[in-house]
């Protein structure tokens, strides 16, 4: 694709032969779209290809594109070797290089280029009604061409030969094109960082007493096999380690530089490096169900999805282009039938608007900014599932955390705790209905009572939020949860868990939480920021009210079940953007009804599918870090779009008044590609602190 408009015909083919949610990305050269299985795949593709373009397989794309930019760079070359005699024939010594046939004669392999690059996609993009910075190149370099060949043949005069003209369109455009594919290779550092994590290859352990190995392709590992990974190499897939002790680099992946130790039964994962040490690892997960993977797949999906300021710049696109070549039709007549310049003189002014005026720089303007932003978060270990993720990032005025598990370290100690029945009897119970709940109470609890057999229950279900009920096989009813579960058993609101059977109290336990290193630091980070912070819990108000005095938070909610915590979320964001940061399943409504919901990658499986963002590393200290990065990348993607509507609103006067020759035309247009990239860069090479 040479252009964001190449983008928008793929994308209107797709949309007629009904693919739903179809997203073309020119920045990345991917197509994404909900297959159904109603159209043949093969004939989506013969459909692309039929339009001037190759589908190519994942697997193999990398080394075609590079092909193809190796091809492209022979064809420029060319271009180059035969425009440049027909500038310096402009120079009036070299007369030999005035003469008409000698002009043709140059100008004739850069057309046929020309043509052969810009004008099969030109009319392939015209019959999907979509008129693209092909077009225009086409007609410009064609007009440019024909007029000097018929002043040639037709003998009338060197006024009318501009065969310099034509040749240089083309080349100087060439040459816009091959600096920003190569100056976008520069912005899409996010996916090509995590795809070089992965390894190719895994030394497959093919006997276990003699640690005997053979070379393989990942492609081939099955979950059960075991692989030896010595120091320095990168852990081939997800596995548990078998044998052996290491430390483990995991910061490309999670962006935290501490090593992590592993030993038998640690948890390794697929991309990072055994910096020390020889293990013998199990696979658990296929090569391409890994951790590694799927953050490689969310990021992929998120650079194709468009945040609203793009597809705003999208509509001006479609229908930028029409409107420049009205414009250029109307500066030939009003140039030559209205004020009555000459013939050669007005078709030049119309060629020179034609040209001037691409709008790649208002397509580009947003999707190099959007990539930047993803990998400078990913480098932070924060996963983000949407492009206009990052947009909203950059528009949060309040933070909401949930205490326990978010705030807290999750891992409770048991402060004090009473029972009325048989206190051996009391600790099955509590196993029995907590070991159906996945709330950090729940787990530290269990932790204590390892080796108690559970009691006898059945039925027993966990009412959201509030805690669990089970029976016996006499059919009383066991209840654990919360005061809200327990108030019809007890009169005050004093402990945290309460313990009932039939309703009535046999027992409480008082859990003690402590507050995760770093998480301090981490929100004065945000207050300095001019982030509100509150705090939403469901824990009591004696307990909540420490924690918040602790992180000094003023604004905070206790004792709050799922639906209150949702009225709150909505209270909180009529005052401005409001994110929520939660990790247990009762978060989920919360981070879903909130403008961004962000969730710890050690959350609940439902609060990570429900979260916009995933923290990857857990680290408090990088939320500020985001935030910062989500307005820098809305800041750059304005910057960009209004470089790109200025370059057009000042440009196109000048060619329409004379002011501008079509060479200079082509190299203003170019500039304003590369200006816009340069701008990206620099945001990319911008520090975080």
């Amino acid at each position: 694709m040479s252009c964001t408009n190449c983008a928008l015909s793929i994308e209107k083919y797709m949309k007629a032969q009904n693919a739903p949610n179809v997203n073309v990305d020119f920045a990345t050269a991917q197509l994404t779209f909900d297959w159904d299985g109603s159209t043949e795949l093969s004939d989506l593709k013969r459909g692309i290809n039929q339009l001037g373009f190759t589908v190519n397989e994942a697997d193999t794309a990398t080394e075609k594109r590079r092909l193809g930019l190796n091809f492209f760079e022979w064809k420029l070359a060319i271009c180059l070797l035969f425009t440049l005699p027909l500038l310096l024939g402009m120079i009036p010594v070299l007369k030999a290089l005035h003469q008409p046939f000698v002009q043709f004669l140059l100008s004739l392999p850069v057309m046929i280029i020309g043509l052969y690059y810009f004008g099969g996609k030109a009319i392939n993009s015209l019959k999907m009604g979509i008129l693209s910075m092909d077009v225009l190149i086409v007609i410009g370099a064609t007009a440019a061409f024909v007029y000097s060949t018929a002043g040639w043949l037709l003998n009338l005069g060197s006024h009318y030969l501009f065969f310099e003209t034509g040749a240089s369109i083309i080349t100087v455009v060439l040459i816009g094109n091959y600096i920003e594919h190569r100056s976008i290779t520069k912005t899409t550092t996010a996916i090509r960082a995590l795809l070089t994590l992965q390894p190719q290859t895994a030394k497959k352990v093919i006997d276990n007493h003699n640690n005997k190995w053979e070379e393989t392709a990942i492609s081939q590992l099955q979950i059960g096999d075991e692989v030896l990974v010595g120091t320095g190499d990168k852990i081939p897939a997800d596995g548990m380690v078998e044998w052996g002790k290491g430390t483990s680099d995991e910061s490309m992946l999670t962006g935290e530089s501490q090593l992590v130790e592993k030993s038998p039964n640690s948890q390794v994962f697929a991309g990072t490096l055994l910096s020390q040490g020889s293990v013998r690892v199990q696979v658990q997960q296929l090569p391409e169900n890994s951790s590694l993977q799927q953050i490689i797949n969310l990021v992929k999906k998120a650079q194709t999805q468009k945040p609203p300021i793009q597809r705003f710049s999208d509509k001006i696109s479609a229908i930028f282009i029409p409107l420049i070549l009205a414009i250029a039709a109307f500066c030939f007549v009003a140039n030559y039938y209205w004020w009555g310049l000459a013939l050669s003189q007005s078709v030049m002014r119309s060629i020179a608007v034609l040209v001037v005026a691409c709008p790649c720089a208002m397509g580009l303007a947003t999707p190099i900014a959007v990539m930047v932003g993803l990998g400078k978060l990913s480098k932070l270990g924060m996963l983000v599932k949407g492009g206009s993720t990052i947009q909203q990032l950059g528009k949060i005025k309040n933070m909401v955390f949930d205490k326990t598990g978010t705030l807290t370290t999750g891992e409770f100690t048991i402060e004090n705790a009473y029972t009325g029945i048989e206190q051996n009897q009391f600790k099955a119970i509590v196993k029995s209905l907590e070991q159906h709940s996945s709330h950090p109470l729940a787990k530290s609890i269990l932790q204590k009572l390892t080796h108690v057999e559970p009691f006898p229950l059945e039925d027993i279900r966990e009412i959201k939020g509030l805690g669990i009920v089970g029976k016996d096989e006499h059919g009383n009813t066991y209840t654990i949860g919360s005061y809200q579960l327990a108030k019809e058993a007890v009169s005050t609101n004093e402990h945290q868990i309460y313990v009932l059977k039939n309703k009535q109290l046999i027992g409480w336990i008082d859990m003690h939480d402590t507050v995760k290193p770093k998480v301090k630091n981490g929100l004065q980070a945000l207050e300095q920021s001019g982030i509100n912070l509150y705090l939403l819990s469901g824990d009591k108000h004696e307990k909540t009210e420490l924690i918040a005095k602790e992180l000094g938070i003023e604004n905070y909610y206790a004792d709050k079940l799922p639906d209150e915590k949702l009225k709150i979320i909505e209270q909180i964001s009529a005052s401005g953007k409001t994110a929520m940061v939660g990790d247990g399943i009762n978060d989920s409504p919360a981070l879903a009804k909130a403008d961004l919901g962000i969730s710890l990658s050690t959350a609940s499986d439902v609060a990570i599918q429900t979260a916009s963002v995933v923290m990857l590393n857990n680290n408090f200290d990088n939320l500020s870090r985001a935030i910062k990065v989500g307005k820098g990348t809305t800041r750059t993607i304005k910057q960009n779009l209004f470089w790109a509507f200025f370059y057009n609103i000042l440009m196109v006067p000048l060619a329409f008044f004379g002011l501008l020759h079509p060479i200079f035309a082509a190299i203003a247009m170019a500039l304003s590609d590369i200006f816009i990239i340069g701008n990206t860069i620099r945001f990319k090479n911008q520090p975080l602190d």
